[in-house]
């Protein structure tokens, strides 16, 4: 005999859009930004997501506020920016949970899967190119899988962080949860900062009804 789903998950999956379209009203006022990566891990390439939150809290001048909170085992730093409310999260679990902790923030802080932004690196765009994309596939990212998962939807923003591919024979693993060569670090501050206007830019447009993301990319930026 099936169960029926958990009352908190049912009411999650109440909020779920069964289909990715361009939204035609503003998100609610609180948006979820959640920075993907392995808790612990900084500095490696897996977690520039992480590493665009950072950025993005100092941008708002609340790097120094961050709090784990035990109820979606996360980092979490709230703001207000104009009409939008800010709820920032780093999940204090592996890159391939991370979903959990995602799912729980939503439960917590009562917001649907179109509230939600999520914040992760991209093997298949090279360091310095980056793109706002709508639902679709994990294509392969074990942190955005998870989300997926979790939530029972893909229709959550994404920003996607280009980190390249290894050349020649190196392990993709290796690679991802390998540091930036001290060549890329100049690029690398650029990208934080650009991906931080970037995601703010993009939030406050939605939230104010005007951005109309159509699924899939809204482009590459690339770093000046």
């Amino acid at each position: 005999m099936l169960r029926p789903p958990p009352k908190r998950l049912g009411r999650l999956l109440s909020r779920t859009m069964s289909h990715c379209e361009a939204d035609p009203r503003a998100v609610g006022k609180r948006v979820l930004v959640a920075g993907l990566g392995n808790y612990g891990l900084q500095g490696t390439r897996h977690n520039v997501g992480m590493a665009v939150l950072n950025q993005l809290a100092q941008k708002l001048n609340i790097a120094d506020q961050w709090k784990a909170d035990r109820r979606c085992c996360a980092d979490v730093t709230v703001t207000n920016v104009e009409e939008a409310e800010l709820v920032l999260m780093k999940p204090r679990r592996l890159m391939n949970i991370n979903g959990l902790s995602v799912a729980s923030a939503a439960e917590t802080y009562n917001l649907g899967v179109e509230d939600i932004y999520l914040v992760h690196d991209d093997l298949e765009k090279p360091l310095g190119k980056m793109a706002i994309k709508l639902g679709g596939s994990a294509r392969g990212h074990n942190g955005v899988r998870s989300c997926i998962s979790s939530l029972h939807s893909d229709c959550m923003v994404r920003l996607r962080v280009g980190i390249g591919r290894p050349v020649g024979e190196a392990m993709v693993d290796h690679y991802v949860l390998g540091r930036f060569a001290s060549a890329e670090h100049e690029v690398l501050q650029r990208v934080l900062e650009q991906a931080a206007d970037l995601l703010l830019e993009h939030i406050l447009q939605r939230s104010s009804g005007k951005d109309r993301t159509p699924p899939g990319n809204k482009g590459d930026r690339t770093p000046h």
